[in-house]
């Protein structure tokens, strides 16, 4: 028997929603979980580990964001004079539709309009979101999965840990500043910590992988995955099974959601 291994796109309504900041938990002391809610939230769905969302934030001192307009082809410019949106992507980390709650872990870097917003986060203020546009919904058939990330990225595979298979055989790396920045998850992760000079390029590309046909999923920061992509297409791994995604730039302020090229 052939076992169908096709990685398969959903597409989801966009719809700009307002929502509130409804508890603000420390999760570690570089990571901040944001529980956004409201009655704008009926209707939300996703369907992959790593979706995101276009999180819009208000400007300092401002209530209220300013709000995406959409036309035909997507996100549409404000006219001539009128404020931009400030906006950047996050994982959804929690989906709970019944108690009208979503839940956004923000790494806290101490720069950009995201995690200076979650620094300072509370409950009351109010955030837009967008999305997600679309799904990648990955089969939970094969024989093996390799995950990696760091820590903006560590809100997705840790989803990922949660909704693959419990008999699931998974090789998973987590790079972080230093062992402060570990949370607990519900499978063994190989944790790698920057003080110590441990790096998930090194782990990713020295890793064994087993036998069989494998999937992999790692995102961090773009310039440092550039060896991971090129040693695991050496390797001969199905480029259609592989998502290797930069959701940050050394030294780039605001990197698109995401960047996955063939460098």
């Amino acid at each position: 028997m052939i076992t169908e291994r096709t990685v398969e796109l959903v597409w989801h309504d966009l719809t700009p929603r307002l929502l509130e900041v409804w508890r603000v938990e420390q999760l570690s002391p570089r990571m901040v979980r944001i529980t956004l809610g409201g009655e704008q939230l009926d209707g939300f769905s996703y369907g992959a580990p790593d979706d995101h969302v276009k999180v819009f934030f208000p400007e300092e001192g401002a209530e209220l964001p300013v709000m995406p307009t959409l036309g035909e082809e997507g996100l549409e410019p404000p006219p001539p004079g009128s404020p931009l949106p400030v906006y950047r992507d996050y994982t959804v980390r929690y989906l709970r539709p019944e108690q009208r709650e979503l839940d956004i872990d923000f790494a806290l870097h101490g720069h950009g309009p995201g995690g200076s917003w979650a620094a300072k986060a509370q409950v009351g203020q109010k955030v837009g979101i967008l999305g997600p546009r679309g799904s990648n919904v990955v089969p939970q058939t094969f024989d093996w999965y390799l995950l990696g990330a760091d820590e903006t990225a560590l809100p997705a595979l840790a989803a990922w840990l949660e909704q693959l298979p419990a008999d699931a055989t998974v090789l998973a790396f987590v790079e972080v500043a230093d062992a402060a920045e570990q949370q607990p998850v519900c499978r063994p992760v190989t944790w790698l910590h920057r003080d110590r000079g441990q790096s998930l390029t090194e782990a990713v590309t020295t890793a064994g992988l087993p036998e069989g046909d494998g999937y992999v999923w790692v995102a961090g920061e773009a310039t440092g995955l550039k060896p991971i992509r090129r040693h695991l297409r050496a390797r001969g791994l199905n480029r259609n099974w592989m998502e290797i995604d930069g959701y940050w730039k050394r030294g780039v302020v605001n990197l698109d959601h995401h960047e996955d090229d063939d460098a």
